[in-house]
């Protein structure tokens, strides 16, 4: 088994057929095939089921990319890192993000790693924080925002932010409701939420247990664009950091609300694998993203308060 035979593998498996996979890599069919077959027989066992419309990985196939894609991609990085310690940085950096920090920082984010770091590919992976911390410990991406505090994790982690949650409700649903929301009345409204054990859940679930009360959840989604959809057709309301919204506020989509009695308050850390250092294009891309977010954070973009390791840059 060598390298290019895994990366190989991994082609095929993502694009689904070896015709696709031939496009990709510029390489002829019958190789790919030869590589694929030799992997195959040197592990005893059949990695894809092939069809007239391509090939679909095995039980043993999933397993196997599941457990070599983050290495093999960590191992590329790796020798890239070596190659440019004289040079211009290089690399490639993934980096995961929540949907509700994806409508905040994402746009402005790659527009200045572009700017600054052109040797640089960002790849932005979006999912709720479950998920995440599955395809960082799985080597899928380098780096990922998630919800603290930093201690329950085994990561190396920078402390990023705390930022309100509010409540957001179809226009005109609640007549007569001020700017805040008790967070007892908010917790009694037909509510759209994430499933559990995805970030802002386990936050509003700890609110709500705080408060002595019972969340009337009646949807639940992990879907942050389905969750503002359903909340701006009349359905229901959502707990929601409000830095998320502002554009739906402003254009009348959604009103927001802040609560009281208990706050809501989420933290945003940084977390990276414990296991294995960061390349060059990592720590670059981290210094542009902490750099972005306290700018923002001066300059009253994202209403937060920074956390320890940004307190630095303010």
């Amino acid at each position: 088994m060598d390298l290019k035979q895994l990366k190989t593998f991994i082609c095929v498996a993502e694009a689904g057929s070896l015709s696709r996979a031939s496009d990709r890599l510029r390489i002829a069919q019958p190789a790919l095939s030869r590589q694929i077959k030799l992997l195959e027989h040197e592990l005893g066992v059949a990695l894809f089921d092939r069809h007239v419309r391509g090939m679909d990985l095995t039980e043993p196939g999933k397993e196997l990319l599941a457990r070599v894609s983050g290495l093999v991609r960590q191992l590329e990085q790796s020798v890239h890192d070596i190659q440019s310690m004289h040079a211009e940085v290089k690399g490639h950096v993934a980096l995961g993000l929540m949907p509700t920090v994806t409508s905040v920082l994402a746009v402005r984010l790659v527009e200045r790693v572009a700017r600054d770091l052109p040797g640089v590919t960002l790849r932005l992976t979006e999912g709720y924080s479950g998920y995440l911390i599955e395809w960082l410990q799985r080597g899928d991406i380098d780096l990922t925002f998630l919800y603290g505090p930093s201690g329950d994790f085994h990561l190396r982690t920078k402390e990023l932010l705390y930022e309100d949650i509010g409540i957001i409700s179809p226009p005109g649903s609640l007549p007569g409701a001020g700017a805040t929301l008790r967070f007892e009345e908010a917790a009694a409204l037909p509510l759209a939420l994430p499933s559990r054990p995805h970030g802002i859940r386990v936050v509003v679930d700890a609110a709500a247990e705080s408060a002595g009360v019972t969340l009337n959840v009646a949807f639940d989604g992990d879907s942050f664009r389905v969750l503002k959809s359903l909340v701006a057709r009349g359905m229901y309301h959502a707990f929601v950091p409000l830095s998320a919204v502002t554009e739906d506020v402003k254009d009348g989509a959604v009103e927001a609300r802040t609560l009281e009695s208990p706050q809501v308050r989420r933290q945003l850390i940084l977390g990276m694998p414990a296991d294995r250092s960061n390349t060059r294009a990592t720590e670059s891309v981290i210094a542009i993203l902490t750099s972005e977010i306290a700018s923002m954070i001066r300059c009253g973009e994202w209403i937060a308060q920074p956390g320890s390791d940004l307190q630095g840059l303010m």
